[in-house]
């Protein structure tokens, strides 16, 4: 049912409504913009000639697989992420205990009024170059805020409440109670858009979906290096046992 002339090329892009609109309609500053990709983030005019130390956007969830696997590695799984980003100490906030440690932000979030000003008390406005923000006790940057990073598992919103105790791998099946019947996949980290009146994604426990085939002005990903599946893990800790 979609108009021939729509049937372009394109991604989701981030474009302020600069008036109020209610905070439980996100299509009132988010649009579908011809030919945005990550080569050019906000559409036909632009590139990323000045942003080539910037996270990627635009890049769906079967993009970043392809990616991996192309370079040889993969996407962590949700747990995995979690466990990067609370440290060793299973931190409240991937930077430590305070919210504001010395009154400043530690991630480049959405201050302001959101969705139409932000005062980017944090530095910035829109995507940070990456590693301007101290890194966590990992030693890895940006953890919280700047864009959203793609997860392998699906997403199913109660999964946490039953799955296995160590490195669970996510579900078989997806289901999101907003969306039912769209499969989704999980993001984690928060972006330069969450805003604590609307979204405090920039905490580890935060979650987020997005069906696999979207690509998005605030979502890219980072890879992890391959290693031995949860089931050789297992059977090496059986043998050692």
């Amino acid at each position: 049912g979609v108009p021939p002339e729509n049937l372009k090329p394109g991604s989701i892009v981030f474009v302020a409504p600069g008036f109020d609109v209610p905070l439980n309609n996100h299509m009132a500053w988010w649009g579908y913009e011809h030919y945005a990709s990550w080569r050019q983030p906000e559409g036909r005019d632009s590139n990323i000639e000045e942003r080539m130390d910037h996270p990627v956007v635009h890049v769906a969830w079967f993009d970043a697989m392809a990616f991996c696997k192309w370079i040889g590695k993969r996407l962590p799984t949700e747990a995995e992420w979690e466990f990067a980003s609370r440290g060793p100490e299973n931190l409240p906030y991937t930077w430590g205990t305070e919210k504001m440690p010395d009154g400043k932000w530690n991630a480049n979030i959405f201050q302001g009024s959101f969705p139409n000003s932000d005062t980017a008390v944090d530095g910035y406005r829109g995507t940070a170059p990456i590693g301007k923000f101290a890194p966590n006790p990992h030693g890895l940057y940006d953890m919280a805020g700047n864009v959203w990073e793609w997860c392998s598992d699906w997403y199913m919103p109660d999964y946490y409440k039953k799955s296995p105790a160590k490195n669970p791998t996510g579900p078989e099946e997806s289901y999101d109670p907003n969306e039912p019947g769209v499969w989704k996949k999980v993001n984690r980290g928060g972006s330069y858009l969450c805003n604590d009146v609307y979204c405090s994604g920039y905490r580890p426990a935060m979650r987020m979906k997005t069906s696999p085939d979207t690509g998005i002005g605030h979502t890219g990903f980072r890879c992890v290096k391959s290693g031995p599946s949860p089931d050789e893990i297992a059977k090496i800790l059986a043998e050692r046992d």
